[in-house]
């Protein structure tokens, strides 16, 4: 475990702290921290942050509720930088948004890839646990719990089977996508990063060959 005596701080005392998703790896904001709040974190297991404008210590989701759980913490070369990766128990922004950054171009990327969507959609459920907006099926989904989502999941792969049966090509793939995203939400639910998930994927793959 990283101790405080390894960092590099600042004139000011401060060292930054990128603060991510561990499941989704979505950036959520980007604090600073001092000594003291360092170590508060690594002995709550929660993010604790200095206020460069208050100039005090402050406790993530200390009033909103919206606290972070620190899953790991990573230095980066220059003992200069961390990246701590978190599971929020919700908003990361103060104006109630999943996470600070927005992006300056809405377009998807040309270069994202054959299942860049895969990981469009991995950071829209994780938006939707986090902020909880209403009326939306994935709150729903989150709202009723385990139980319901496994039944949805069970539903889609029933459905996935019928469609495959008959060989009706396009059913199947409507059903697939729906069981895939289904799986998304549970692996959410669970926090399971699909990263794991995929490590799995790989090795079963190297087996098979």
């Amino acid at each position: 475990m990283i101790t405080a005596d390894e960092l590099t701080f600042n004139e000011a005392g401060l060292i930054p702290a990128i603060v991510q998703d561990a499941a989704s790896k979505e950036v959520l904001t980007l604090a600073y921290m001092n000594k003291e709040s360092f170590e508060k974190t690594l002995e709550t297991r929660e993010t604790w942050f200095f206020s460069r404008s208050r100039g005090e210590l402050w406790h993530k989701g200390a009033t909103s509720g919206n606290v972070q759980h620190v899953k790991d913490i990573r230095l980066d070369c220059d003992q200069d930088a961390l990246v701590v990766l978190v599971e929020p128990a919700g908003p990361a922004c103060h104006k109630g948004s999943y996470s600070c950054f927005t992006s300056m171009d809405d377009r998807k990327a040309a270069d994202g890839g054959r299942f860049a969507i895969i990981n469009e959609l991995e950071a829209v459920i994780a938006k939707r646990q986090a902020e909880m907006p209403e009326g939306a099926y994935t709150t729903y989904l989150f709202h009723e719990g385990i139980d319901k989502i496994l039944k949805k999941v069970g539903e889609e792969a029933a459905e996935v089977i019928i469609a495959s049966k008959n060989r009706d090509h396009e059913e199947l793939k409507w059903e697939a996508a729906d069981l895939i995203y289904h799986l998304l939400v549970l692996l959410r639910e669970q926090s399971l990063p699909l990263d794991e998930v995929l490590e799995v994927l790989k090795k079963r793959h190297k087996g098979t060959e």
